[in-house]
């Protein structure tokens, strides 16, 4: 769970940009780029900001997570008519699996126990469920959405501690990128921006190798 506030990012930035009295760097200019930086981190980050809901799926066989929702991250269980009774687990598999072995699959009889899901990351809001959904028919699934701007300097930043650096990273980039008229301050914005992606990048890869790690010691 987040504890730090914008401020702990935001007075870095200040003192690094020699403006700790906001006279080039106004504050609000910085806690918009704070924000900004948040939601861009959740586009290379989707689990950065994951939500896990009770979804009442439509009848049919295609999908859409909630309106707030950017993408899908999972969909894990049955969870009842009630949205509250946990049930069968909801296996993903490749849509061309599906194809192979069901051709007619989206015509299948309807079911209110969903058996299997698959998704494409090029259309992240939308994804699949077998057998064809019935109302009522409710799964838990995980999600990712834009964090909401915040109000205040004072205000406990939406993503996970962890990315404290990085967004300093990102609001620096936005910062030396208000004078990028000037070279070394050009020169500056960029490095600030690779050192961001690559921050992210540094830790999808960490991810990737416990969830390796776990799969052996299973």
């Amino acid at each position: 769970m987040p504890t730090l506030t914008a401020a702990y990012t935001i007075d870095k930035a200040e003192i690094i940009l020699q403006d700790t009295t906001n006279i080039r760097w106004p504050e609000a200019e910085l806690l918009a780029w704070f924000s900004d930086g948040q939601r861009e981190l959740v586009m290379l980050r989707p689990d950065a900001y994951a939500q896990r809901v009770a979804h009442v799926l439509t009848n049919g066989t295609r999908q859409q997570i909630p309106s707030a929702g950017y993408q899908l991250i999972k969909v894990v269980r049955n969870m009842g008519a009630d949205g509250n009774t946990p049930g069968r687990v909801v296996r993903k598999v490749p849509e061309e699996q599906l194809d192979a072995s069901t051709p007619d699959w989206h015509a299948s009889a309807p079911n209110a126990v969903t058996l299997h899901y698959t998704f494409d990351i090029r259309e992240p809001r939308s994804f699949y469920v077998y057998p064809p959904a019935i109302s009522p028919n409710t799964v838990e699934l995980i999600y990712s959405s834009a964090p909401p701007p915040l109000a205040a300097k004072t205000d406990v930043q939406s993503v996970d501690d962890v990315y404290a650096n990085a967004l300093l990273d990102y609001v620096l980039y936005r910062g030396y990128s208000k004078d990028a008229e000037s070279t070394a301050n050009a020169q500056r914005a960029m490095g600030h921006r690779d050192a961001f992606e690559k921050s992210l990048g540094v830790k999808s890869q960490v991810d990737k190798s416990n969830v390796a790690m776990d799969e052996v010691r299973g």
